[in-house]
């Protein structure tokens, strides 16, 4: 009776074709989304700084919400580019990022709901937040294809977050430097890692 159970050896060439596949799937697929969040995120941190600064009205900030909108179309732009190859690995970045999309929903519909209960609805809270959420899906993500400048480069984003998160609960108020914070944390957390994986991902594909 034969066996037809992989051996050591067949296992770990499996694993080593997915995550080939898996990085080539990121630069030619979803993982751009790295790149177009993270330009959007820093041009939007200047254009907030500038305008909050040179007006001194905060109400300016609510330009943030424009973050959603490259997700928004990033997300069409996937549905109708898939990749030939979908792997265990790409199913579950997509996943991760699913989550942390639906947290970053979830925590602007909490704010609205219970500031709208308490009498004061600050979204002050999602800069912080944000930096957090961002860094763990792609930390999480340079575990998967094992990358570990996507695990490290998060390190300066969550020292931001909780600084942050810090000053907020010693009744220190936010500052307009703040919009600058968050965007440095995006170059190092999204922009660097998402020109890494594309080098990577174009050195796997000439190999093929």
């Amino acid at each position: 009776m034969n066996d037809n159970l992989f051996s050591e050896k067949d296992s770990l060439e499996l694993i080593s074709q997915m995550l080939r596949q898996t990085k080539r799937n990121l630069e030619v697929g979803s993982g751009n989304i790295f790149l177009y969040c993270g330009y959007s995120a820093l041009i939007i941190s200047i254009v907030v700084f500038g305008v909050v600064y040179f007006t001194s009205n905060s109400a300016w900030a609510s330009l943030w919400f424009l973050m959603f909108v490259p997700n928004v179309l990033m997300l069409f732009k996937n549905k109708k580019e898939k990749p030939q190859v979908v792997t265990y690995m790409d199913k579950a970045i997509a996943n991760i990022w699913s989550v942390i999309g639906a947290m970053f929903i979830l925590t602007v519909i909490a704010i609205f709901v219970f500031g709208f209960y308490l009498g004061c609805c600050n979204f002050v809270l999602m800069l912080p937040l944000s930096l957090l959420y961002a860094g763990i899906g792609t930390a999480i993500t340079g575990l998967i294809i094992n990358v570990k400048v996507l695990i490290y480069t998060p390190l300066l984003a969550f020292l931001i977050g909780i600084y942050m998160l810090v000053a907020l609960v010693s009744a220190n108020e936010p500052t307009v430097f703040w919009h600058l914070y968050f965007g440095i944390a995006i170059v190092f957390m999204m922009i660097v890692p998402g020109h890494v994986i594309n080098r990577i991902s174009k050195r796997q594909c000439l190999k093929n």
